[in-house]
């Protein structure tokens, strides 16, 4: 099971709701026993692109960052940038939640060691994705 620790140091737009949910399904859809903590950080652009320069040396913002865990119990961090999501959710036409859904799902995957990198693996990691957030009722175009 997935324990998520939750950091908003942007706003006070409260998602613990929704990524609790998020969390609980995909620990059930994945079949992940084991208590695992994933941190979360809401943060804004100037803060993730400190972090994509650092460890991605990409000089620009992003919308999600996600940062692996080998350490026993953890799953990692993942950094969303709350500015982004609001900008994704507008050019996609949904709802914030699932904008800030998607990228913890998106997220939390790449912690769980899925990519998109090959299209073979991109197709699964995606339809997990949506599968993940149809379950939760966050749909596209919400």
């Amino acid at each position: 099971m997935i324990k998520l620790n939750i950091y908003n140091n942007y706003n006070n737009d409260d998602f613990r709701w929704i990524f609790r949910k998020l969390e609980r399904i995909t620990s059930s859809y994945l079949k992940i026993k084991e208590k695992r903590i994933l941190n979360v950080v809401i943060c804004d652009n100037e803060y993730i692109h400190s972090y994509n320069l650092r460890y991605r040396n990409v000089d620009s913002p992003t919308d999600v960052l996600s940062f692996p865990s080998d350490e026993k119990g953890e799953l990692g961090d993942i950094l969303i940038s709350y500015p982004r999501a609001v900008e994704q959710s507008k050019e996609y036409g949904h709802s914030i939640s699932r904008e800030m859904g998607f990228l913890l799902i998106h997220g939390t995957l790449h912690c769980l060691g899925y990519d998109h990198i090959e299209k073979k693996d991109e197709e699964i990691m995606f339809s997990l994705q949506e599968e993940i957030l149809n379950k939760a009722n966050l749909r596209r175009n919400v």
